[in-house]
């Protein structure tokens, strides 16, 4: 077995995957598999900007673990990669010094590792995108598979879109046969001899964590940043206070940053006004600017969502809270926003009550369900007929979706451009061929002493 190992530096939290394959099988498909995963205690590492050397000691207790699940003989040989996301993205426009001295930090830690280290970078939002299709559409086998007697199929299905959501941006990724009318959103790629033309945009300020904080500031600018502001997005019996700094400490709200010292505390008190929440959450969006034949909002374009998607990250963990916690189909646009409503009416009291075990993100599932359900069906589109082909998942078999594997797939050049030759599976073609030979021949002996039986049957008579 040949491994690799990408570490996944989102803006909330970062995770170690380590994949496997056959290492005499680089340029097959559906052989690379999740061998492990680990999370990394604390948050993303974007937000050690103030102690840069904090963000790869951060890393060790994951890189420790990557010690024990890669054989000692293989450690030298397997790849080892960093890649950063929206949080690093938006640290980089805040302050670029900080942003290189914590990825250098980080690639210092990974450098005193024994692996093969092939280097940490920043991902563009496009990049995202893209790699996470790429994941989703290889781990289906929507690109090339094996047929039963070892050799590669073509097969005749449509790849899925992808949607990704994250803490500080959220991507779409899709086929289309429409001209793409943005260059920007158009990225051609040459899978196993197969040319795809893929729409994808990264919508960066549009990650749950960022969402939330942008919803703070409108309601704060609603009541004039008085010391008490209703908060309609979360539930009645829950309020907090916060420092106006924890508000305005990213590019996504610095625009809307009041004259007010940021040293100064707000309490915000919910009030479970699901209409009210839904109204603000609107205003995230701009939907009224478009220079293109048609937008999703804030002037992009896209053209129409068609065929399957696959919709992972935060959207995959909302949408499990509304139908294990609150126990609600989600099959329709309706479905989504019949649930949001009912979370957001929900008292803390009852909520706490549902699950426990989910405190600390329980009071916005009302804010991420109202938002879900507008980007999905007023920004992206999606209606009655095309919503039931959204598939929200967190894994296909055993292996995570995201852009992490599809990041390593195309690092070490394991899907070729062209279509592999056959001759990798000639070993396994003779086995088959074997095992039809013996199959054959044990049939043909069946029935000859069969024929036999009777033959000597009938002469007895």
């Amino acid at each position: 077995l040949q491994y690799g190992i990408v570490l996944d530096a989102g803006s909330s939290h970062t995770a170690m995957f380590i994949y496997k394959w056959p290492a005499d099988k680089e340029n097959d498909t559906g052989v690379v598999s999740e061998h492990g995963m680990c999370d990394v205690e604390g948050p993303g590492i974007s937000s050690y900007s103030s102690n840069p050397l904090a963000a790869g000691t951060s890393l060790e207790h994951c890189l420790n673990q990557a010690l024990r699940d890669v054989p000692k003989e293989k450690h030298a040989s397997t790849p080892l990669y960093l890649g950063a996301t929206a949080g690093m993205r938006l640290l980089n426009i805040a302050d670029p010094q900080a942003s290189d001295a914590v990825l250098g930090a980080a690639a210092a830690t990974l450098k005193t590792y024994p692996f093969d280290f092939r280097g940490a970078k920043i991902l563009s939002g496009e990049e995202e995108g893209v790699f996470g299709w790429v994941t989703a559409n290889y781990l289906l086998e929507n690109f090339i598979k094996r047929g039963w007697l070892g050799e590669w199929i073509q097969p005749q299905k449509k790849t899925l879109g992808a949607m990704d959501f994250g803490g500080a941006s959220t991507q779409i990724t899709f086929e289309t046969m429409d001209t793409i009318e943005n260059p920007r959103n158009e990225v051609m790629l040459k899978l196993y001899g197969q040319a795809y033309k893929v729409y994808t945009h990264s919508f960066l300020c549009y990650g749950r964590d960022q969402v939330l904080k942008r919803l703070l500031s409108k309601f704060l600018q609603a009541e004039s940043y008085q010391e008490t502001v209703s908060h309609p997005c979360w539930p009645m019996g829950y309020n907090k206070s916060l420092l106006m700094s924890s508000i305005y400490d990213s590019p996504c709200t610095e625009k809307e940053r009041p004259s007010l010292s940021l040293n100064t505390t707000v309490t915000l008190v919910g009030t479970g006004n699901g209409n009210l929440c839904a109204l603000h959450v609107s205003k995230l969006f701009d939907f009224t600017n478009c220079s293109f034949s048609h937008c999703s909002f804030d002037g992009v374009f896209q053209p129409k969502v068609s065929g399957n998607f696959i919709a992972f990250s935060a959207f995959f963990y909302t949408v499990d809270f509304i139908q294990t916690v609150m126990g609600r189909p989600v099959h329709l646009p309706s479905d989504l926003k019949d649930a949001a409503e009912t979370i957001c009416a929900t008292s803390w009291s009852k909520l706490l009550l549902k699950a426990p075990k989910l405190e600390k993100r329980l009071p916005d599932y009302c804010a991420v369900s109202t938002f879900v359900y507008l980007l999905t069906t007023k920004g992206y589109s999606f209606n009655n007929h095309s919503f039931p082909n959204i598939a929200f998942q967190k894994k296909v078999g055993e292996t995570s979706i995201g852009w992490a594997l599809g990041y390593m797939l195309n690092l070490t050049n394991m899907i070729p451009a062209e279509k592999p030759s056959s001759h990798k599976s000639m070993l396994y073609n003779y086995w088959v061929i074997l095992i039809l030979l013996f199959v054959v021949t044990t049939l043909t002996s069946l029935v000859t002493a069969i024929c036999l039986l009777r033959h000597s049957k009938s002469s007895i008579i």
